[in-house]
């Protein structure tokens, strides 16, 4: 139940969230009651509604002590906040109730396995912190945290692991019982992914290393989903301090994806490995499956490159649309859950534009909460397209699309995002011998681009007046059709 710490938490986001206007929050992107949000934690549905947890330090729009706060959806665009889940006041989350999974048991309760963070102190007086997995069960309001937490700790890490960074269960079941992968710092310093087996989700072994990173991808692992897609394994991964690799990999931190199946001794066996999201902003993914069989992952639409930057607002971060997961020729594509479609209305289309000239307009292509389609009709000799927006010319967001090298950028340098934050990334989109498809979705402070179907996808975020909702067009020749949509 409720303990002090957790009822302070409640009572503050319900007097704080009174004098956020809900005019400066994106219309269907999950953003915190109050205060600081980060990595979206238990995406589960639970009692016939999705819930959606996620890190939260409701007291500051600064990363805090982390609570877990907590919304649910019946349709997964429209979101209402509930109280705050856990405050970090038990004897093994002291310090922090990190990132997590969620399911429900067999008695109807709902079941949450996360990270707790406390400190020890060593003989030589120097305080060693702590990260093992705790249990907390509920009812999709209220909480109460297992007894006997932790029911992974230090004991049942491998040889050399890590205690201080060992973190993100993610949760499945089967007929066999309940299986976490886990995060966790090997012996040799980079990150792996470990599987713990339990016959009731409290009693658990360690079982077997799912992958190993090898100094290849970075050095610690956070955050891993591990679902089936399509008759492929897919392991998702927060990757830290990757090194840059053409178009694929960035410098910093990177999500990645691991796509194969398991060998005789349960190891996954890579096929394939990239990025998923290319664009500034995406961090931590969570995957689930839907009552209807689709697989849904909900990212923070956030980096800690430029979480530094404050936006000026009473609540910072928010989560991306959910989107759809499938694999196809051994890629993840992503695709805006169907859901999205439901809220577009008031349809504006042109056919066969001769975008000829800078910064064009079209009657009615405007918008900040906005889902637009465009088909862009290669000529070969165009050399550019620019899309503007969230601004007046040369102060704007750009979209940008190079049909000589078929490179895709998104740039906010004009628009400001903080010193020292990223304002720019590009991808090589594949097979653009023919036309180009983009489906661009807007909300108030975000940028959402599925490139061909959902081959690529970039995400971005960037904060300016949205009363500033004109859109504008450049290129020297290249042909298009484009469908907006308001969504409401």
């Amino acid at each position: 139940m409720a303990g002090d710490l957790l009822k302070k938490a409640r009572e503050y986001e319900i007097k704080k969230e009174q004098e956020i206007k809900e005019e400066v929050r994106p219309h269907f992107h999950l953003t915190p009651r109050v205060g600081w949000m980060n990595d979206p934690n238990g995406f589960s549905f639970y009692n016939g509604e999705y819930h959606l947890f996620y890190q939260y330090h409701p007291y500051d729009t600064n990363w805090g002590p982390m609570h877990w706060g907590h919304a649910v959806s019946s349709d997964l665009v429209n979101w209402s906040h509930l109280p705050a889940a856990m405050a970090p006041e038990g004897a093994f989350d002291n310090k922090g109730c990190f990132s997590g999974s969620s399911l429900t048991l067999d008695d109807g309760q709902q079941y949450i396995i996360y990270t707790g963070v406390y400190t020890l102190a060593k003989e030589d007086g120097n305080a060693v912190e702590h990260q093992m997995q705790c249990v907390a069960i509920g009812n999709g309001l209220d909480y109460t945290k297992y007894e006997l937490n932790p029911v992974i700790g230090p004991s049942l890490l491998p040889k050399g692991g890590s205690v201080s960074d060992f973190r993100d269960p993610h949760i499945s079941k089967d007929a066999d019982g309940f299986k976490v992968v886990v995060a966790n710092r090997a012996a040799d310093g980079f990150g792996s992914a470990l599987v713990y087996n339990s016959p009731d989700g409290f009693t658990w072994h360690f079982d077997h290393e799912l992958i190993h990173n090898n100094g290849k991808f970075g050095t610690m692992w956070e955050c891993p989903c591990y679902i089936d897609i399509d008759d492929k394994k897919v392991l998702i991964v927060s990757a830290m301090e990757m090194k840059a690799e053409g178009y694929e990999f960035h410098n910093g931190g990177n999500v990645i994806c691991f796509i194969g199946n398991e060998d005789e001794n349960r190891h996954l066996v890579p096929e394939n490995v990239h990025t998923i999201d290319y664009g500034i902003d995406f961090y931590a993914p969570q995957a689930i499956k839907t009552p209807d069989g689709r697989t849904v992952m909900i990212a923070w639409m956030q980096s800690w490159d430029d979480a530094s930057y404050r936006n000026g607002l009473s609540w910072f971060g928010q989560m991306t649309l959910p989107r759809e997961l499938s694999v196809k020729n051994g890629r993840l594509y992503q695709r805006p859950a169907r859901e999205i479609d439901s809220l577009r209305h008031d349809k504006i289309s042109f056919e066969d534009v001769v975008i000829n000239k800078d910064n064009l307009t079209l009657d009615g292509i405007n918008g900040r909460v906005t889902d637009i389609d465009i088909t862009l009709k290669k000529t070969d000799n165009c050399s550019f397209f620019t899309m503007g927006f969230g601004g007046n010319p040369g102060k704007n967001a750009i979209l940008s699309f190079d049909p000589q090298s078929s490179v895709l950028t998104l740039d906010r340098s004009s628009v400001g995002s903080g010193e020292g934050a990223v304002h720019k990334r590009s991808c090589k989109l594949e097979n653009c011998n023919d036309d180009l498809k983009l489906r661009i979705i807007l909300d108030t402070f975000s940028i959402e681009v599925f490139a061909n179907e959902g081959e690529k996808v970039m995400s971005m975020t960037f904060y300016t007046d949205p009363e500033i909702d004109n859109i504008t067009f450049s290129s020297d020749g290249i042909i298009a059709d484009i469908v907006k949509y308001d969504l409401k």
